[in-house]
């Protein structure tokens, strides 16, 4: 009966919420809202948004920032891609990628912050023997411009190592090989030829991660408190701003930039849709023509270092948070500081202490639920011989697709409705909802791939389907199960939204307080709080390694 019904319970988890977080959205933003007295429907909240000064360019950088940084993270990924393919590096990618996939983004995006700073890492480096400059320069601004520049380098850092993730998944499932081969023998070699034959077949299967990027750059909050313009902020983070607001007057407004936030990822998602067909006409006529491919090589070239650029400057900006958060003394233009001790971490250990152990509960908590359902719908998918639907698939993707900023606010409004805002429960609920698409999205290749003669065999034997999932199956899949764990421990680590609209301001994280603190405090508690970030899910990374191959060191053949 639990195995039947999993799957209807993880959909309404997944969902439920989305679409009464949007109708509690919406109501606001018609301007009906009785409990602050706001009886609609009314268009007042849209006259309202559409005459704040600056909407122009809130909008203009939250399209900028968020097409420009999906489109290069895409090229940049391919290129990367293109150059390593078949490469020990290619191999071992996913490797090196842990790190950077497990780091929460506030994380390094303080780091980034501090690294393209006017008194930042980069800067000091060259000065003041090349620069000339004894002082930052004043004039200089490099985090915060208003072209939304230092955003999207910031979600350059963890867009393109997922994307590099994604296109490696999705080449073991295409005959990458014999692919290439053949362009071979027609004359076409390097990475030109990945791109030709190889980047066209798995496209299809990297669309709706893609989309996951689009939206999400185009709604991030927390990347952009820490690296977007101020004034005018991002959409998302000006009705961020209202609905945190003590003046409840504003809530409507905030509720209407909720829904044009909305409807600026649809659009985004759309027209990217759209632009599919045409852009994939202009690539058959260049592999129709022929060519070698020359100059195409020599740009992939250089977009693959460019990707090998964003990777080291992401270690970059983890390393420097932890530098910072041991330095005594950091002064211009010194490169490195004059002396190390521990002072900060000491005296921030009873502030953190609270902040710690709230993350370590959620992220445990929402994570244990998302295991528990997917392995449900995984284990009923076996049970009754039918894999869920491409609608099923687009479904695990919604809460990726849907801003967030577009539906908390209305999660939080029927929570008040139900006196459970603020509660710990409220929390976990709410990243669940998007720890559960990570987990179930990790998790569901590697047990399908689970070779059914094992079941059968036990079966064979007398064992009973209990039996078979708990003494065959989880045994053979601890691996993969520990690392989609350690995925969507990760992916909780670095909620910022859903942790603040819920929890309403009372349950506090390691994340929401360091993007309170970016906006000015000292740069050695904030690498405190950085490196916490970041040490969390490396931690539950490191032991999801380890744990399989301790357990699998007498067994050879469970050995990754």
């Amino acid at each position: 009966m639990w195995l039947r019904l999993a799957p209807a319970v993880t959909l309404a988890l997944l969902i439920g919420p989305i679409v009464v977080g949007l109708a509690w959205t919406l109501l606001p933003a018609f301007g009906h809202l009785p409990a602050i007295g706001v009886q609609g429907p009314s268009l007042q909240p849209w006259r309202a948004l559409l005459a704040t000064p600056g909407l122009a360019a809130s909008l203009q950088v939250t399209v900028t920032a968020g097409l420009g940084a999906t489109i290069l993270s895409l090229g940049l990924a391919s290129a990367f891609c293109a150059l390593a393919s078949g490469s020990t590096l290619y191999r071992r990618a996913a490797r090196f990628l842990g790190p950077l996939l497990s780091t929460p983004h506030s994380a390094i995006a303080l780091g980034f912050a501090f690294l393209i700073a006017p008194s930042g890492w980069l800067v000091r480096l060259v000065s003041p023997e090349l620069t000339g400059w004894s002082r930052p320069p004043a004039g200089l601004v490099t985090v915060g411009d208003r072209f939304g520049l230092s955003l999207m380098g910031g979600l350059l850092l963890k867009e393109v190592p997922y994307l590099v993730l994604m296109v490696i998944g999705a080449s073991n499932q295409v005959p990458v090989r014999q692919a290439l081969t053949v362009s071979r023998a027609l004359g076409q070699r390097g990475p030109a030829a990945w791109l030709k034959v190889v980047l066209p077949q798995i496209y299809p299967q990297i669309r709706l991660p893609l989309y996951a990027v689009l939206a999400f750059s185009l709604s991030v909050v927390d990347i952009a408190i820490i690296l977007g313009p101020g004034q005018p902020p991002p959409v998302a983070v000006l009705a961020t701003r209202w609905f945190s607001d003590p003046d409840l007057a504003l809530y409507p407004v905030a509720a209407a930039a909720a829904v044009l936030q909305l409807a600026i990822v649809g659009a985004a998602i759309l027209c990217w849709h759209l632009a599919e067909r045409p852009a994939g006409r202009l690539g058959r006529l260049w592999i129709e023509r022929g060519s070698r491919g020359a100059l195409s090589a020599s740009l992939v070239r250089v977009a693959g270092a460019g990707a090998l650029a964003v990777g080291a400057l992401g270690l970059a900006a983890i390393l420097l948070m932890a530098v910072w958060s041991i330095s005594v003394a950091w002064r211009y233009p010194d490169a490195l500081p004059g002396a190390f001790a521990l002072t900060t971490w000491r005296a921030q250990a009873g502030a953190v202490a609270p902040l710690l152990a709230n993350t370590v509960l959620v992220g445990a908590a929402s994570t244990l639920l998302a295991l528990a359902l997917t392995l449900g719908c995984l284990e009923n998918e076996g049970r009754v011989g039918r894999r869920g639907s491409a609608v099923a698939l687009w479904l695990v993707y919604l809460p990726l697709l849907v801003p967030q900023i577009a539906f908390l606010f209305g999660v939080q409004v029927a929570l008040v409705r139900l006196s459970l805002d603020g509660t710990l429960a409220a929390v976990v609920w709410s990243h669940l909802v998007f720890v559960l698409p990570y987990v179930f999205l990790s998790l569901a290749d590697p047990y399908r791939a689970l070779d059914p003669r094992y079941a059968a065999t036990a079966a064979a034997l007398g064992a009973d389907p209990g039996r078979v999932f708990v003494t065959i199956k989880l045994p053979m899949l601890v691996r993969p199960v520990l690392i989609s764990a350690a995925v969507g421990f990760a992916v909780s680590v670095g909620q910022y939204l859903a942790t603040l609209f819920p929890g309403s301001g009372r349950i506090a994280t390691l994340t929401t307080d360091a993007v309170t603190l970016s906006s000015g405090a000292d740069r050695r508690i904030t690498g405190v709080y950085a490196v916490l970030q970041a040490a969390l899910p490396l931690i539950v990374y490191g032991a999801a390694l380890a744990l399989p191959a301790a357990l699998h060191r007498n067994r050879a053949g469970l050995r990754p």
